[in-house]
């Protein structure tokens, strides 16, 4: 039986590294299209059989209509993420993030790939007062990076046919080891200096973070490629799990890597807050978030111990902004 073929656009990323090696022992071949800036030596443990790894701007037309022959299905990650590294060079972050993206959708369509999956972002939302954030809540973002993710949820929504399924998903902060690791987000910021400097700093510490951990994130994928598309066709879904409170999160750090850890809280002025709720997958396509919070911060624990995250405060690879800074992208 013929392998149906994933192009996942920014697979050579923090979430790519994890997913990539997912999809191919879930028996897809893959094809990543990535600026590899963070070096293909990411995705070594794949099999090259069942890999074709294609260093390219999606803002290049020709190089994604080459990549796009054969294609079954599109896992869109790529963007300059976070808001620190889109405001380092909005204009860039723009080019990226939202003028590529409509082309991306049409050439997609126009060779003839059936499924199209969108990771958009919770911080669409903005702040919200409710307890509970939910899919059918307006968008009211904060920043150019959560209003060009929602800008292309709107634009993807026009190309929703039958034979051309769109799916946009909103995850929380993923959280955990990768290949390609991040250490800028705030389960793994927190690890980092609870494992190498034995103190962790919260700023504040009321404010609800959802997270969601790596695996869980790739699990879901997968799912989403494998769904019926009458269960999914033009819909929108929150992927989040644990809403926990900063200091919670920090407590949970500091059980795992070692009563010694202090925790430091000083006030601050960034009081987002919010609480997303992941009811609606659990509904409809009975996803419910396995990995916890405890589980991402032991596996990054495990990476420090085994010496695979070396300089983790001054390599740049760890850090989106700092590697934006090191690149010149235009």
């Amino acid at each position: 039986m013929s392998r149906e073929k994933i192009l996942v656009t920014g697979g050579a990323g923090y979430v790519g590294a994890v997913l990539v090696p997912k999809l191919i022992n879930a028996g897809y071949d893959v094809v990543v299209f990535d600026l590899m800036l963070y070096g293909a030596d990411v995705l070594q443990s794949c099999d090259p059989a069942h890999l074709d790894t294609v260093k390219g701007d999606i803002r290049d037309q020709a190089a994604l209509k080459a990549a796009m022959v054969g294609v079954n299905q599109v896992i869109h990650l790529a963007c300059i993420s976070n808001d620190p590294s889109f405001e380092l060079d909005p204009e860039l972050g723009r080019s990226i993030n939202r003028d590529a993206f409509r082309p991306l959708v049409e050439i997609a369509r126009d060779a003839g790939v059936h499924r199209f999956i969108y990771a958009s972002s919770s911080s669409v939302y903005g702040i919200k007062s409710t307890p509970n954030v939910t899919e059918d809540m307006p968008c009211e973002p904060l920043t150019d990076y959560s209003r060009f993710k929602a800008e292309c949820e709107t634009i993807l929504a026009e190309y929703q046919s039958d034979s051309f399924t769109t799916v946009t998903i909103r995850p929380a902060t993923v959280c955990g080891y990768s290949p390609r690791q991040r250490l800028d987000v705030i389960v793994n910021i927190l690890t980092n200096h609870a494992y190498h400097n034995r103190q962790i700093k919260v700023f504040g510490g009321d404010q609800l973070r959802p997270n969601i951990h790596i695996a869980d994130m790739t699990d879901l994928y997968i799912k989403l490629l494998r769904e019926d598309k009458t269960r999914v066709a033009g819909k929108i879904y929150n992927a989040g799990y644990e809403n926990h409170p900063v200091r919670e999160i920090a407590q949970m750090v500091k059980a795992a890597i070692g009563e010694d850890v202090g925790i430091v809280t000083t006030p601050t002025d960034d009081n987002r807050s919010y609480h997303v709720s992941s009811q609606k997958i659990a509904r409809e396509l009975g996803f419910v978030a396995t990995h916890t919070i405890e589980e991402a911060v032991a596996d990054l624990k495990k990476a420090f111990d085994d010496g695979l995250l070396p300089n983790s405060f001054e390599d740049a690879r760890y850090f989106n902004i700092k590697t934006m800074q090191a690149v010149d992208l235009h």
